[in-house]
Order: structure tokens, then sequence, then C-alpha cells
């Protein structure tokens, strides 16, 4: 391993470099969520059912997750401002491809590809940003890149929405095509002159091919499991099983080989492993909230997807008026406080959620959903920067990396858990609501009375209305149990260890 980061380098331009940098994150993360609204389209188009469409989405994030955590071995192997340019040039390459195919397993075995080539780029985003920047204003890069992390996911479905109902499909991808490419010249010509250092490392293949296999058995497991009722499936009993040994030897030989291919030894790092717990429980629990709200207002609240769309989109308002003031004020402050009013808001706007009842209106929750964007803006930087202060900066790419990786492997188990929850909730109370619902009562009578007296329609109506309370009361109990959740990690956070801007050295003592 590399004793020695790269020498001190500044561009010839911070903000070209800084808009470079940041738009080949912006089109990667906008890559995540961009294809979910597209896929019934895709689906038709390609003559496959809308089950096996949804292996566009699973495809791209299996080979994603394998690939975060290798972005530390890869930037040693090639050097960091290489790997970035290359990433970008062939995520460029393969979203054309994408654009261009002519069945589902093409497009399936391109998202592969693309999915691939775009694990380096936010990791290696955050590592060149800050280098690049000078200490005292690190954090504004960090603040810029958490922006963009929030107002991806977001424009994503948005702008998917309107690429394919205005145009066609293949747009989705096309448009990753001159950003990737600007992108990738105007990092080349702001980088060209920096140091590179690079160590020609032994390939830990048992660490790769064990990587391979467990998380891409956990990520299908993950991402199937709903579709196919979890362990009732053979299929997902047996994607758990290969996963779990998979990963358990793959953890096993990580922390003794002496070339590890993912360097796990940086968890003996206190500041690491707080930030990482915090920052994977942060960003699930808002991959949850940003999951279950469009999913609601459309199956519950009869919202169009365009409508539920800008119903949540006043999230991205406030971190990007915050950013700029929190990048440059923000290490004025202890970093614990700043992440623990980030999740106190967060929070609090998940109890305000809990009180909202089927005749909430559209105002209402772009106002809560606008609050929860200032918890938003505070969340990303604070966290970061914890978890990477007390890496040496040899190691900042593998940290980047490996918290990135887990990060998403937190949203993945948000998605199926939060579909799973709210579902298992709303049918328990669909029950309890049922057994009260006779014709024995006289409220059950009125209600059918009105409904236009006895018959299947009244009866169909009744059981409309009894679907609609029972996931408005599963709604309600998912937002006071992440409430919680996110009031937990405030005391969590205030375990990491102040200086929060030196880089340490060893991590004996932590």
């Amino acid at each position: 391993m590399s004793s020695n980061a790269p020498a001190s380098f500044t561009p010839p331009s911070l903000l070209m470099c800084t808009i470079g940098l940041s738009l080949a994150t912006f089109m990667q993360v906008l890559d995540t969520t961009i294809a979910n609204v597209a896929l019934p389209t895709i689906a038709g188009n390609l003559g496959v059912s809308s089950e096996q469409g949804t292996w566009v989405i699973t495809s791209f994030a299996v080979s994603n997750a394998i690939a975060l955590p290798l972005t530390g071995w890869l930037s040693r192997r090639v050097g960091e401002v290489k790997l970035f340019i290359w990433a970008t040039i062939l995520f460029v390459m393969a979203s054309f491809l994408c654009g261009i195919s002519t069945s589902m397993p093409e497009l399936v075995g391109f998202r592969v590809l693309q999915g691939v080539v775009a694990g380096p780029l936010y990791p290696m985003t955050q590592t060149l940003l800050i280098a690049v920047y000078p200490p005292a204003k690190r954090g504004m890069a960090l603040a810029l890149l958490a922006m963009v992390t929030v107002v991806a996911p977001i424009a994503g479905p948005i702008l998917g929405g309107w690429i394919t109902d205005s145009y066609s499909w293949p747009w989705i991808f096309f448009i990753n095509v001159p950003i990737g490419i600007f992108a990738a010249l105007v990092v080349r010509s702001q980088m060209r002159a920096r140091p590179v250092v690079t160590s020609r490392q032994p390939m830990d293949y048992v660490g790769l091919i064990t990587l391979i296999i467990g998380v891409g058995a956990l990520q299908i497991v993950l991402d199937k499991g709903n579709d196919l009722d979890w362990f009732e499936s053979h299929f997902i009993v047996i994607g758990a099983v290969i996963s779990a040994i998979s990963l358990a030897i793959f953890i096993i030989w990580e922390l003794t080989d002496k070339h590890p291919i993912v360097n796990l030894r940086l968890f003996a790092y206190r500041n690491f492993r707080i930030g990482t717990i915090t920052l994977v429980g942060g960003y699930a629990g808002f991959f949850g909230i940003n999951l279950l709200l469009p999913q609601w207002l459309q199956t519950q609240m009869g919202y169009t997807a365009t409508y539920s769309g800008l119903a949540v989109a006043p999230l991205g308002v406030l971190p990007v008026l915050m950013s700029p003031f929190v990048g440059k004020y923000a290490h004025n402050f202890d970093m614990r406080l700043l992440a623990g009013i980030a999740f106190f808001a967060i929070g609090l706007s998940c109890f305000m959620r809990a009180d909202f009842t089927s005749e909430v209106d559209f105002y209402h929750i772009a106002m809560v959903q606008l609050f929860m964007g200032a918890g938003i803006a505070l969340f990303f930087m604070p966290t970061l920067t914890i978890l990477l202060s007390d890496l040496p900066p040899s190691q900042i790419a593998d940290g980047s990396g490996l918290a990135t990786f887990l990060r998403n492997l937190g949203g993945s188990f948000a998605a199926s858990l939060t579909t799973w929850i709210w579902i298992r909730r709303a049918n328990q109370h669909h029950a309890y609501l049922s057994e009260s619902v006779s014709t024995y009562e006289p409220a059950t009578r009125d209600a059918i009375t009105t409904l236009g007296g006895e018959g299947s329609k009244a009866y169909a109506q009744l059981e409309s209305v009894v679907n609609a309370q029972a996931y408005m009361m599963s709604t309600v109990d998912f937002f006071y149990m992440l409430g919680w959740c996110f009031f937990a990690l405030i005391v969590l956070v205030w375990l990491a260890k102040p200086p929060f801007t030196a880089k340490a050295g060893p991590p004996a003592g932590h």
C-alpha cells in the first residue's frame, strides 16, 4: 500500500475543477433513480413483463455495489485522476450502449457494465475534492458534494418522467454522453499536472471472488425479496445462504490478508467507525422516507407520478440554498452538534408526517418536505467530515469507497424493509379494522346506506375505505418508528472524538 499521498496540488481553476468533478457525480447519482419511472415504458417497448423490467434497476445496483469497495485498490493501482477520467469515459460509453439496446438481455448487460464503471465516480470525486481544496475550505467541497447527493435522486424521477413522456426512454441514457465527456475533459485539463502516486499490489483473488459472490447475492436478495415473498421462496433462501457464507469468508480473509482488496481495518479508526454507522443509518432513513412517501401518495392518495414528485421535491430547496453557508461556516462548530441538529430536524419531520391523515393536502406535505431539507443540508457534510477526519491521506480513497458502499447497501436494506414493513403493518391494521366492520354494527349499516344500500358496489367501496385507512395507519406507524431512529442517531454521533480536521496517524489508541 502506498504510504504517501500525492503532494499538495492546486488546479489552474478550482471552480472549473469542482464543476467537472461534481457533474460526473451528479450524472452517476441521477442514473440510480432516473430509470425507475421509465421502467413500464422500457418493459413495454422491449416486450417483457414489468417484473422482468425491474432487472434494469437490480443489475445496476448489484454491479455498482461490487465495484464501490474496490475503489481504493484501483486508485492505488492506476492513480486517482486516471481512475476518475477512465471511469467517466467508460460510463459515457456504457450509457450510450444502454440507449441503443434492442432487447432486455442487452440492456441488462450494459447496465451491469454501467454499474461497474460508475462505482469509483463518487468516492473519487470525494477524494479529489478533499485533495485539491485547502484544509480550511474542505467543508465547502463536502457541502457541495452533499448537495449533489440530495438533489440528484429528487431530480431523477421528475427528469426521467419528463424525458420518457416528451421524447423516448433511450434519452434518459443519452443525456449522460455530453455531460460525461465535458466532465472528463475538464478534469483532465485541470488535473493533468497533479503528481501521481501508484503502487503495484498483488491481486487478492480470494477477496475479489467472495466480494462479488457475497455482495451480488445479497443485493439480489434485497431487490427481489418483496416480489418473491422472502423466505417462502427457495431462490431467496439459497441466495441468502450463499451471501452469508461468502461474506463471512470475505470478512475473515480481508482482516487477515497482507494485501486486502478492501481495507476493513479502517474500522479500527474510531471516527471512521462512528461516522460510517451514522452515515449508513441516516441515509437508510432518508432513503426510506423518499421511497415510502411517493408510493403512498400514488397508491393511496390518488396522486399522479408527476404530482407526487412535485410534493416530494421541496426537500431539495434548502440544501441548495444552505450548502454554501454550511461549507463556509461549518468548521466554526462541532461537527457532532451539526449532525445532531440534522438528525433532530429529520426526526421531527417524521413525527410531523405521523400526524398526517387521509385528508392531508399537497401544501402540508410539501411544507414538511421543505422543513426536512434543513436537516438534510446539515447531514451529509458533518458526517463525511467526521468519518474521514482520522484517516491518513493515503487511506482517504479506501475510506470513501468503503463508506459509500455501506451507505448504498444501507439504502438497499431500507428499500426492501420499508416496503415489507409498510405492507405487513397495513395488512395487520386491515385485519383489526375488518373485525369492527360488521353488518350488526349501526355505524357499518349507516355507512352502507350512505354508499347506496346493500350490494356488491357498496361493499367494494367500504372495502376500499378500510384498505385506505389501514395503509394510512401503517404510514403513521412507519414515520413514528423512523422519528425515534433518527433521535437515537443524535446520541450515537456524540461518540465520535475531536479534532475533525487533522489527519491522524496509525489507529492505535482509537
